[in-house]
């Protein structure tokens, strides 16, 4: 768990990135693989540069991007796990990645996630895309004193 300059609790959330799905009223933006070199440049860039920011102030944990690949495994008693290539959630629902901060308080990571939420699309225009924000289990979501 992460510290302020002044030594206080800071808490952890997730900042989980669907690029499509979430509450309506939700931008239809066409998926990546749909955008131009130029426009998926000008996204990634702005992802890098989010994250910098991120570590400069010091709230930054980790950040991953997913490849839309996977499996399903569970445990099925003694022996190899079954493995299976679905059922998948629909494309709209897709999971993309994820960033971890460490920031002060709930008010912040919900600031920082709707700025993440401008990052470029097709035609260089914001995606204004949906993100989850969750705190990371039995770390305390608030400041302590």
């Amino acid at each position: 768990m992460g510290r302020t300059d002044k030594g206080d609790t800071v808490a952890k959330y997730l900042l989980l990135k669907h690029y499509r799905g979430g509450p309506a009223p939700a931008v239809d933006c066409a998926p990546m693989d749909r955008w131009t070199p130029d426009e998926v440049d000008a996204h990634m860039r702005f992802m890098s540069d989010f994250a910098t920011r991120l570590e400069e102030s010091g709230e930054f944990v980790d950040i991953q991007a997913l490849a839309p690949d996977g499996t399903f495994v569970r445990y099925d008693g003694e022996g190899r796990p079954p493995v299976t290539d679905g059922p998948f959630v629909e494309t709209k629902d897709l999971i993309a990645g994820w960033y971890i901060i460490d920031v002060e308080s709930w008010d912040r990571a919900v600031q920082l996630a709707g700025e993440l939420s401008a990052a470029p699309g097709p035609g260089g225009k914001p995606i204004y895309e949906w993100l989850e924000v969750r705190p990371c289990y039995g770390i305390p979501a608030a400041v302590t004193e």
